[in-house]
């Protein structure tokens, strides 16, 4: 739902699969609320433990935004004022419960994660189901 309602805010943008390849995730996560990822993160010195299937994974810091996602992937021209655009959007599309030392400003989307050593090499497959866990000190991770 995140892709769908981002893609929204620009009329350049065809639609959630556009908006995908703009942005470029490595997972999608689907039957969920826009910006459910934002459950995935919390304070500095702290990370959520969540799972993909038995897989744990750590979500340490909303993904801060570049240039990318502002050009089309095929031919590389820039929508004007996508960057303020999306920073407004993002203000007041923010999920109310969203209280986090991590997200300094407004040109952030998604979570970057980490795979705890002793789960690399472990599978995350399409149909995985996720579970928030709790926070954890990043020294504890």
């Amino acid at each position: 739902a995140t892709l769908a309602t981002v893609a929204a805010w620009f009329d350049e943008v065809d639609d959630a699969a556009e908006m995908r390849r703009r942005l470029r995730p490595n997972v999608v996560l689907s039957d969920c609320p826009a910006f459910f990822e934002d459950r995935l993160f919390t304070d500095h010195g702290e990370a959520v433990r969540f799972f993909a299937g038995d897989t744990p994974i750590l979500g340490v810091n909303p993904c801060q935004r570049c240039v990318v996602p502002s050009r089309d992937p095929d031919t590389g021209t820039e929508i004007a004022g996508f960057r303020e655009r999306f920073i407004r959007k993002r203000r007041e599309t923010r999920p109310t419960w969203l209280d986090s030392d991590r997200f300094d400003h407004d040109f952030r989307l998604m979570v970057n994660t980490v795979v705890p050593g002793a789960s690399r090499g472990d599978t995350v497959a399409v149909g995985d189901s996720i579970a928030v866990g709790d926070a954890v000190s990043v020294d504890e991770a």
